[in-house]
């Protein structure tokens, strides 16, 4: 069945190389933190056209949904075309192999789910979405949302049937919530400070700690 698929290239417009030949040393020193740095730059540029078209279904990339990855060099007009005087492939590295319980819980939960034996929490979404902000260097919109994903998990969490076990885990989102109002404030006017930040990401990551939590004791 045919699939759709897409190509991007990200062209560095920097000091040229002056020889072909220290091109070709570059291109054997070069691996994945320089692809990495274009995924990030493709990843500022589809963001900044979701905004200015409005369109809330175009989602960021990642590395491991890509097909083929290549890095290399080429004449202007040449890589504008996508084309190359010389490239190499990167594979993407192996993940380590899981044990077959961590492989099996998701797709346990997932069809719990889809069955409509479980329901999903709205928080989950929303912390979702405040990684997603904070991982793309977005810390005023991360902040405003785990501002949102924070009540609703405080809210969620301690109605759900696991809440016993998660008590501790509550107190402790309990205790970042006036930091993360306080930096959700700032970032309605302007960028946050460096502990404003850290605070946004440290609760963002204990909300995950207690998904995971609440995930082995419904288990």
């Amino acid at each position: 069945m045919p699939v759709a698929t897409g190509r991007a290239t990200v062209i560095d417009v920097g000091e040229p190389f002056g020889l072909e030949a220290d091109a070709t040393a570059w291109l054997r020193r070069v691996g994945e933190n320089d692809l990495q740095a274009g995924i990030t730059v493709l990843n500022r540029a589809l963001h900044a056209f979701r905004l200015v078209t409005a369109d809330p279904y175009m989602q960021p990339v990642d590395r491991q949904q890509a097909l083929v990855a290549r890095l290399g060099f080429g004449a202007g007009e040449q890589v504008a075309e996508g084309l190359w005087t010389q490239a190499r492939e990167l594979l993407p590295a192996r993940r380590r192999r899981q044990p077959r319980a961590t492989v099996l819980q998701p797709q346990a939960r997932l069809a719990a789910v889809l069955g409509g034996r479980e329901r999903p929490l709205a928080c989950e979404e929303l912390t979702l979405r405040g990684r997603l902000d904070l991982d793309h260097g977005r810390d005023r919109e991360a902040a405003l949302q785990v501002l949102v994903a924070l009540d609703a998990a405080l809210a969620e969490l301690a109605a759900d049937p696991a809440a016993g076990a998660l008590s501790d885990r509550l107190e402790e989102l309990r205790s970042q919530r006036q930091a993360i109002a306080a930096a959700a404030q700032t970032a309605l006017g302007g960028p946050l400070s460096p502990s404003e930040r850290e605070a946004v990401a440290f609760t963002l990551s204990r909300i995950e700690a207690a998904f995971r939590a609440r995930a082995v004791a419904n288990a």
